[in-house]
């Protein structure tokens, strides 16, 4: 996967961005709602580096456009026509239309793709990312796992 959007690079991870990327995921208060944290650098590496097939979930970074330093991350997972959706933008970058802007990216591109739906789970208590959620147009399907719940659908409605 590799998108541009004016103020983005979604693209697949580079050496380079593993202290950036380490660091972040390190942020024990910031990552609060975060599952995938509080690894060595090397166990990181072994997770984003190299081909992912998106079957089996695949991390890429997000880049700033103008200087292709990291700023966050999303992670893909593909079920035969439906994907699952996580995201992080780091602290630095935080509440500045990032993460807005780079899922809407992709969500352009898993519609242009004809992907049928597009899932994310969120813990209840993060109401920044609650809110990116029906900002982006998700509906909220509830509880599931001890997490709120969100699906968008990538169809595009029947013509009248």
């Amino acid at each position: 996967m590799h998108i541009q959007t004016t103020r983005c690079i979604i693209r697949p991870f580079h050496e380079k961005d593993l202290d950036a990327f380490t660091a972040c995921r390190n942020d024990m208060d910031w990552m609060q709602y975060q599952g995938f944290k509080g690894r060595t650098r090397q166990e990181y590496a072994d997770a984003v580096l190299g081909e992912s097939a998106l079957r089996h979930g695949a991390q890429f970074a997000i880049a700033c456009r103008h200087t292709n330093d990291l700023i966050g991350d999303i992670y893909l997972r593909q079920e035969e026509t439906s994907y699952w959706i996580g995201y992080t933008i780091h602290r630095t970058h935080a509440r500045q239309g990032y993460a807005y802007e780079a899922v809407s990216a992709v969500i352009a591109a898993l519609r242009a793709q004809g992907a049928a739906c597009l899932h994310a789970d969120t813990d209840t208590g993060n109401t920044a990312s609650i809110a990116l959620l029906k900002k982006l147009g998700f509906r909220d399907a509830g509880i599931r796992y001890e997490e709120r719940s969100f699906t968008l659908s990538l169809q595009a409605p029947p013509a009248l």
